[in-house]
């Protein structure tokens, strides 16, 4: 089995050869990771040499505008999606946002229409949803988490669904405190035999490793590119069918374009430019894992896939050992499974102690870390969390090394 070859995943990151950096640990990627030098020189080449309205008749503008096609094209290629599903906005918070305004125009004359959200999601997921009842007259049903475990079930939401009055389905590909990896297929599937659409926020899923959204079945996909890799922006995918029936939130000329259908405002050209970086990066570790025996393999989506496998593959070997180190602790709660094939690498701890105050002297020997709700209020108060206190947060990434984890595991023990 072809194995992640971490010395050539680093060196696609300025970040590692700073010197300030030399000794830090980084354990704070659930929000944000540090950016792949293809996206930095893109953008930087961008502000150089294009940075001007794109797509006038001269030779700046059309680079420019070349550059944010192909930022489109090779993204919705990737997530196994076509072109003009995928949208750009300034974050996944104003994507949901603008989306939640079209769903509530498409709903306010359905008598009894409901929505269903879940109390395992980040606020930006949750919020402007719960508001549609206030705002909409919309009825919102909560799909509610384990209080011991913060696992949703989906046979509670089946019940939610009985009766056929449920339009849209709001949850997470996997909590940014929980971390479990919720089933989305088999959740699009009940949801779409019930007849809802789907809204899945990946945010916390897309940094390890893209998904095949075409074949997850999510009406609506939306990560944030500051957090795989890439510049600040919202990507936001809409499937033609869904998008369709919204009411559009963009200028009247824009509506009949779907990739423009739910972009109030213009992008932000460079940094929309600059997520053809990422795909760079895909490419890249794809050619120096597998190019000499899978030449053959070509569509974007099955190059994801592999690239996919690796990161979380790494990420599951060097997450075991510290949830099995952690689950020994009889001074923490450890936050959702225990097993690391079943969640993400971002762990959340509830202590006897301030989260905020031990991230702070967890710094002192080079460990990166955060402390607080994590706009996860919901989740948190549902599981019983002291929320004065907060939780630890230890989020990590395929570019984190055994050697950081090490360090990591002996800080803790000092600390704690």
């Amino acid at each position: 089995m072809t194995k992640l070859d971490l010395s050539f995943v680093r060196a696609q990151f300025p970040a590692f050869s700073q010197a300030n950096l030399q000794g830090q640990a980084f354990f704070e990627n659930a929000g944000g990771s540090y950016p792949c030098g293809a996206v930095v020189d893109r953008l930087h080449r961008y502000y150089l040499d294009r940075k001007v309205q794109p797509y006038a008749p001269y030779g700046a503008a059309q680079r420019a505008g070349d550059e944010m096609d192909e930022a489109r094209v090779r993204l919705s290629a990737l997530l196994g999606v076509a072109e003009d599903e995928l949208s750009f906005g300034p974050s996944t918070s104003t994507n949901t946002f603008v989306l939640a305004q079209a769903v509530r125009q498409w709903l306010a004359g359905v008598k009894g229409a409901a929505i269903v959200v879940t109390n395992q999601d980040h606020e930006a997921n949750s919020g402007v949803w719960r508001r549609l009842a206030q705002d909409g007259g919309i009825e919102v049903r909560e799909w509610q988490i384990d209080p011991q475990t913060g696992h949703l079930d989906p046979q509670d939401l089946e019940k939610l669904l009985a009766d056929g009055r449920v339009k849209l389905v709001c949850f997470p590909h996997c909590s940014n405190v929980v971390a479990e990896i919720n089933p989305v297929a088999e959740i699009c599937t009940m949801a779409r035999a019930a007849g809802a659409y789907t809204c899945v926020d990946g945010v916390s899923y897309a940094p390890h490793g893209f998904a095949n959204v075409g074949a997850l079945g999510a009406d609506v996909y939306l990560f944030s590119a500051y957090k795989t890799y890439g510049p600040y922006q919202g990507i936001m995918v809409v499937r033609r069918i869904f998008g369709a029936i919204l009411p559009a939130q963009s200028h009247f000329f824009n509506a009949d374009t779907l990739y423009k259908r739910f972009t109030p405002s213009g992008p932000d050209h460079a940094q929309v430019a600059a997520c053809a970086g990422m795909v760079d990066y895909i490419d890249a570790l794809f050619n120096h894992h597998f190019g000499q025996v899978a030449a053959n393999v070509t569509a974007p989506v099955a190059r994801c896939e592999a690239v996919h496998d690796l990161m979380r593959d790494h990420e599951t070997e060097l997450l075991q050992p510290l949830l099995d180190h952690l689950a020994a602790r009889n001074d923490l709660r450890l936050i959702g499974p225990r097993a690391a094939n079943l969640r993400a690498p971002t762990v959340a701890l509830a202590l006897d102690k301030s989260a905020e105050a031990t991230a702070k002297t967890l710094s002192s020997f080079g460990i990166m870390a955060g402390g607080g709700d994590f706009y996860a209020t919901r989740p948190l108060s549902g599981m019983g969390i002291d929320m004065e206190r907060g939780v630890l947060r230890l989020s990590f990434v395929h570019y984190t090394s055994q050697a950081e984890v090490t360090q990591l595991i002996t800080a803790l023990d000092q600390v704690l």
